[in-house]
């Protein structure tokens, strides 16, 4: 193997009992460039150039060389994810396992910092609702910052442990869990992974993963789909802890149907069925993911609250903001004016009883004195109505110098709030005054880094 990396013993032995004379090839890829890979948007405008398609997902693209993703106001507009591209396996395993055309309850369980929510926003039904779950508060934060960025109305943002969701029998078709691993599929590009790793955190790692699917199973309706996924190689939090859920629950392994040619390894241990990608076989970094359907019976649950989501909303003007004003409900939480589809109104407030819910709906407006002060949120919305607003285009300059919460100087005879545009992405919105610009970006959002 290459001497430039200090693999540990144990490490390298996992590798070689998996993949015997390959392993070489495996340590070798360990030293070359992870490959560059977005997904855009599909409801916001995101123009791709020499780019090549990540086989198994619509949406996916491998970049020809990595840009300085900070300084691209598309990014923040919400008009692209940059993900890594093994990852984006999530869809084939939904496209075979799911009916994608009709609408879903779905739980995210260690969601942030948002790339499989977003993915999963994509694919989803409309009428669909995504429960986006991360138990660290920070990271909570983050994980609300992408799925705002993303636009979609249909998706909700909990921080909460995943024991919260034991009680909630039966109440998700879908539940993903990219559980907390060991993180062997990222040396190549974390080498405080690397430095972390050692049997004894692979073994406590499994151990969680078990803790935590133990904790959810009640959650997950009969015949429902859980996706289990790690970004790991060994077997002990791969295949031997879907062999224990397999021994704890009656459920059945799905296959997904994979071509020869992209490299990724179908798996099985005694029940189980999974899929594995190894960086010198697949285009992408190492991960594992396995499908599984839910066989045994559950206790119907009774969602009964005496919660409310708001005061309902007297200002109508604000219904204007929204192309279609009527698929919503319109509430004032803590003095912000916030859209909920209607079609989720009472899951969601049941589900606001429950779990400690930090971002639901559309926040909209704050109304101080008559007066519509509006919401980040609502800019980067997909369900916006643009047309009820004075707008400015920017340039890539302006855009990132909005992005850096500064003053920016724009040549317009405005008055009042707009909505700043990038590349027709809606960015965020500014107060236009007499004599000054007020810049309204969040300031716990604003870039740092300065353009060159």
């Amino acid at each position: 193997m290459p001497k430039e990396l200090s693999i540990p013993n144990d490490f390298q032995k996992i590798i070689k009992d998996l993949l015997g004379n390959e392993s070489d090839s495996f340590f070798e890829a360990l030293l070359t460039p992870s490959p560059p890979s977005v997904r855009p948007n599909p409801s916001k405008n995101f123009q791709l150039t020499n780019t090549s398609k990540i086989p198994w997902t619509q949406f996916g693209k491998y970049l020809n060389e990595r840009p300085l993703f900070t300084l691209d106001p598309s990014l923040h507009a919400g008009a692209y994810y940059v993900q890594e591209p093994s990852s984006m396996f999530l869809e084939k395993a939904l496209t075979h396992s799911v009916d994608l055309k009709q609408p879903l309850r779905v739980l995210d369980l260690c969601a942030a910092p948002g790339g499989k929510s977003t993915h999963l926003l994509s694919l989803l039904h409309p009428n669909s609702l995504l429960v986006s779950n991360e138990t660290i508060r920070t990271r909570a934060n983050i994980l609300s910052e992408n799925i705002q960025k993303w636009g979609y109305a249909n998706a909700i943002v909990t921080n909460n442990d995943p024991t919260h969701f034991s009680k909630l029998n039966g109440l998700f078709d879908l539940i993903v869990v990219d559980a907390p691993c060991s993180g062997e599929g990222l040396f190549r590009k974390d080498n405080d992974t690397l430095d972390k790793w050692s049997p004894a955190n692979v073994n406590l790692c499994a151990m969680r993963q078990r803790r935590i699917l133990k904790d959810i199973w009640p959650a997950l309706k009969q015949d429902g789909i859980l996706i289990f996924s790690t970004c790991t190689y060994n077997t002990q939090e791969d295949e031997e802890t879907m062999e224990w859920l397999s021994q704890t629950g009656d459920c059945e392994f799905l296959n997904i149907p994979i071509e020869e040619n992209w490299g990724v390894v179908e798996t099985k241990l005694k029940n189980t069925i999974g899929y594995r990608f190894y960086p010198h076989k697949a285009k992408g970094e190492g991960f594992f993911i396995s499908v599984v359907r839910k066989k045994e019976p559950v206790s119907p649950l009774r969602m009964h609250t005496r919660q409310v989501l708001g005061e309902k909303c007297k200002n109508e003007e604000v219904k204007l903001w929204l192309r279609d004003p009527a698929l919503f409900r319109y509430v004032v939480n803590k003095g912000v004016i916030t859209a909920v589809p209607e079609i989720h109104y009472e899951l969601i407030t049941f589900l606001s009883d429950r779990l400690s819910v930090i971002q639901f709906g559309i926040s909209l407006a704050t109304d101080k004195h008559g007066k519509l002060v509006p919401e980040h949120n609502a800019a980067l919305s997909i369900h916006l109505n643009k047309s009820n607003f004075a707008t400015i285009a920017l340039s890539r300059e302006q855009a990132i110098s909005y992005l850096r919460k500064e003053t920016i100087e724009i040549d317009t005879k405005e008055k009042g709030f707009a909505l700043l545009i990038y590349e027709e992405n809606p960015l965020g919105w500014v107060n236009l005054l007499p004599h000054r610009m007020n810049n309204l970006y969040p300031s716990n959002w604003r870039i740092r880094m300065k353009p060159d």
